[in-house]
């Protein structure tokens, strides 16, 4: 197979953007963006295996960082404008590129022909039920300091092990998230340093798990994850549109995700020879 042509770098590098950038916003997983970009199993094993896996995965990584950072740094500030100035349009434009993947996702999930589609379909209510909970709680308010921004990070992390699991809306919950947001737009390492310290230590001490579940159970693990990031990105959802304007940019901004997302799936496939 070919893993490093040019195109599939730039290819890589947008896909890092948008995880990057999409990340940061509410109700938004980004391990439910990884699994939809195909980078979610890689990165699983590059984090168990560092050693073996480096050569494997590291031309698929370096693009894909970079454009992480760039999404989640530089395009932080742009994305909390575009949340605050319509979070219907942005969410829109989320659910298309997420649901844009879901085929590609699925192909590969039926592949297994022992389970059927069952845990597709209990997994999908578990997590309805599961974020119908988490949605209907009750704010908490914590003293803000370098510790609570570790235990951002480490929620931060589990929401990249756990596809379907929004971030952003736990942080929101405790009261972490404005000032998170504001502190990495800001380039406030007081705020970024804690934050990454606390990813690293969820994401490198449940990574081996998930991996050694991918290696055994590949498409039974995928049609968990699909039910998940169904119900995940339904929540997301707008229930209701302010105008009949805000509909016809949401509607065209959700399917030009959609199309992007599909675009980039296909023109993987035609990369990978």
């Amino acid at each position: 197979m070919k893993h490093n042509s040019f195109k599939e770098q730039i290819l890589l590098a947008c896909k890092g953007i948008l995880v990057g950038s999409g990340a940061i916003l509410p109700g938004i997983s980004g391990g439910v963006l990884c699994v939809a970009f195909g980078i979610y199993e890689p990165m699983m094993a590059l984090l168990s295996h560092p050693v073996s896996s480096f050569k494997k995965y590291y031309k698929m990584f370096i693009p894909f960082l970079i454009g992480w950072m760039i999404g989640f740094v530089l395009l932080a500030r742009l994305v909390e404008m575009l949340f605050t100035g319509s979070s219907v349009i942005a969410l829109m434009l989320f659910a298309g590129l997420i649901f844009g993947t879901l085929p590609q996702i699925l192909q590969e999930a039926d592949q297994d022909t022992e389970t059927g589609w069952s845990p597709l379909i209990l997994s999908l209510v578990f997590a309805v039920l599961l974020f119908t909970f988490v949605n209907s709680s009750v704010s908490i308010q914590i003293s803000i300091n370098a510790l609570t921004y570790v235990l951002a990070g480490a929620i931060w992390g589990l929401s990249l092990i756990l596809p379907g699991l929004s971030s952003s809306s736990l942080l929101i919950l405790i009261g972490i998230y404005q000032p998170m947001t504001a502190g990495i737009a800001a380039m406030d390492f007081r705020v970024i340093l804690p934050l990454l310290a606390g990813m690293s230590m969820t994401v490198l001490t449940l990574s081996r798990i998930v991996n050694e579940m991918f290696e055994k159970k590949r498409g039974l693990i995928l049609k968990i994850i699909s039910g998940i990031i169904i119900a995940s990105t339904l929540f997301i959802l707008p229930a209701s549109f302010p105008s009949a304007m805000q509909l016809f940019a949401s509607l065209l901004c959700f399917i030009g995700g959609y199309i992007l997302a599909r675009g980039m799936d296909l023109q993987k496939e035609k990369l990978m020879i």
